[in-house]
């Protein structure tokens, strides 16, 4: 285990008709990171060196965010996986672990259904498998800003993914101003933002769950508004053999993987370090 993971240099790798922006972190076993709505890649970039301790971290935008060119199609939660698996062939990798945080979630589920020979293990942190009537009320408006185009109002919503104790932080506003580079700012990368929630709110594997063969870890937070504990719980079940790991109290919120970083990233390394590519 290294002391000082490698940062490699960032690139794009040419998945399809896309050009996408990768950067990874360290050597070892594949751990390929799924990215939520809004996200980039930059959002990875503390996290991913304490799991390219012992992984190659392979961190990378979705289609028409961060760096990565939109192309051709639809986006939607099956074509986001294509995307993945895409990635993974351009990158020679043949089998990976898999963490996918909220929509990167749902596009993991749908990565380890199509392709399970390629998921060694799997992630699935704030994770559903079918929108319920709240999630879809709670999506639609957080969507709202991004189809009218009011961007403040769209960051500030976007509040609701952070625990109360961290929004009421004196910190809270000069940690948004540091981050606020990594949400979505072209106009190209705000239609497709939309687009996101849209994969969100049709995303549906509930009646499928129980095909994947990959052993599971799903990773959900008691304060989670957009992903509600008892979707956590209902993938863990649908799941063979699937451990649910239940974060409660402070900071345990949709973003619970930064808020609580300290237990979550171990939590993690010990899991992919039971189950191990060979």
């Amino acid at each position: 285990m290294t002391a000082t993971p490698t940062t490699h240099a960032p690139r794009t790798v040419q998945v399809g008709d896309t050009a996408v922006a990768v950067q990874e972190y360290g050597e070892g076993e594949p751990l390929l990171i799924v990215n939520g709505t809004t996200q980039s890649l930059g959002w990875w970039a503390e996290m991913a060196p304490v799991l390219a301790g012992r992984h190659r971290v392979v961190t990378y935008d979705l289609r028409g965010m961060g760096g990565s060119e939109r192309g051709s199609g639809e986006i939607s939660v099956a074509s986001l996986a294509a995307d993945a698996l895409g990635l993974l062939d351009a990158l020679g990798i043949e089998r990976a672990h898999v963490l996918g945080y909220s929509l990167g979630s749902a596009i993991a589920q749908e990565l380890a259904l199509a392709a399970p020979e390629r998921v060694a293990s799997l992630v699935l942190y704030c994770t559903w498998a079918r929108t319920d009537g709240f999630q879809r009320a709670v999506i639609t408006g957080l969507a709202h800003p991004w189809r009218t185009g009011d961007i403040e109002a769209a960051l500030g919503a976007l509040g609701i993914a952070f625990s109360p104790q961290l929004l009421d932080d004196p910190q809270f506003g000069e940690m948004i101003g540091q981050m606020l580079p990594l949400f979505p700012s072209t106009e190209q990368q705000i239609r497709t933002t939309v687009e996101q929630w849209d994969a969100d709110l049709a995303h549906d594997t509930l009646d499928r769950l129980g095909g994947i063969t990959a052993p599971t870890l799903v990773v959900a937070g008691e304060q989670d508004l957009l992903t509600p504990p008892w979707h956590g719980r209902q993938v863990a079940e649908a799941i063979p053999g699937a451990e649910l790991e239940l974060f409660t109290g402070p900071g345990s919120s949709h973003a619970l993987g930064v808020e609580r970083a300290e237990e979550f990233l171990p939590r993690v390394l010990a899991f992919l370090a039971e189950h191990p590519l060979g």
